[in-house]
């Protein structure tokens, strides 16, 4: 029989996979973006310094935002031990 804990934790375990994969794809999206801007990629990217600050600093925010995400709802699922 499975218990509330075990579907707590394995429901923790996947919303925190879906916040890294966000992670990553924004950071996918600015590092394209800085090669673009850098003349190491045809296609995409930002087209001046101020759009790959601002990039930079978007990602930035919602890397935090996600790893503070992910410590909530792993202590919300049991998943880190205290």
């Amino acid at each position: 029989m499975v218990t509330i804990k075990e579907i707590k934790s394995t429901i923790a375990v996947a919303i925190a996979a879906a916040f890294g994969f966000i992670i990553a794809l924004i950071w996918k999206d600015i590092i394209v973006g800085a090669m673009k801007l850098g003349g190491l990629w045809q296609e995409g990217g930002f087209s001046d310094m101020t759009s790959l600050i601002i990039g930079l600093v978007v990602g930035l925010v919602i890397t935090v935002v996600s790893v503070l995400g992910i410590v909530y709802i792993s202590k919300w699922g049991g998943v880190v031990q205290k």
